[in-house]
C-alpha cells in the first residue's frame, strides 16, 4: 500500500535535508511523540503505532526514513522537485501489504495527514530558525489513547 500528502510549501531538496532531521520528527509529524538516542542517522521515536528505530538516509530530491523492525516494512520519503508536485513537499510512504484492516489504515492516512499539516504550519518558520525543535506538541489519535 502506499499513501501521499502534498504540503503546499516551496523548498529545496538541500533545505529538506537540512531540517527533516530525526529530532525534528515530532515537529513535523504529530503521530510522533518523540526522537530520541539519535545516533548518526539512527534513532528512537515513540509514535502511534509504538516504540521503534527509524533510519534516516539522503536521497535524490529529500529523504527517506524506515523503520527496520516494523512488520509492515514501512517508509517514508519527503521530498521536492518530481512528480506528482514537483513545487511542493511531498511525503509519500510504503508497507509491504496490499490491503490492511481498516483502523491501520486510518492511521496511516492520519500520520500523513499530520505530515501535511506540521510542513505547512511550521516549515518557513522551521527554515528562518524561528521553531524551538526541542519542543513540539504531541498528538495522541483517541484510537491509540489508553
Amino acid at each position: 500500500m502506499e499513501f501521499f500528502a502534498i504540503a503546499d510549501k516551496r523548498t529545496t531538496q538541500e533545505e529538506i535535508q537540512q531540517m527533516c532531521t530525526l529530532e525534528a520528527l515530532p515537529l513535523y509529524c504529530a503521530s510522533i511523540e518523540s526522537a530520541s538516542d539519535v545516533r548518526d542517522e539512527e534513532g528512537v521515536i515513540f509514535c502511534i503505532w509504538g516504540r521503534f528505530i527509524v533510519r534516516r538516509e539522503k536521497i535524490n530530491g529529500g529523504v527517506r526514513f524506515t523503520m527496520p523492525e516494523c512488520p509492515n516494512a514501512f517508509q517514508w520519503t519527503v521530498t521536492t522537485g518530481f512528480p506528482p508536485a514537483p513545487d511542493k513537499i511531498v511525503v509519500h510512504g510504503t508497507v509491504n501489504r496490499t490491503e490492511h484492516d481498516p483502523d491501520f489504515v486510518e492511521s496511516m492516512e492520519e500520520f500523513f495527514a499530520h505530515w501535511k499539516q506540521g510542513l505547512e504550519c511550521h516549515w518557513k518558520a522551521a527554515t528562518s530558525r524561528e521553531v524551538n525543535i526541542g519542543k513540539p506538541t504531541p498528538v495522541r489519535l483517541p484510537m491509540f489513547s489508553g
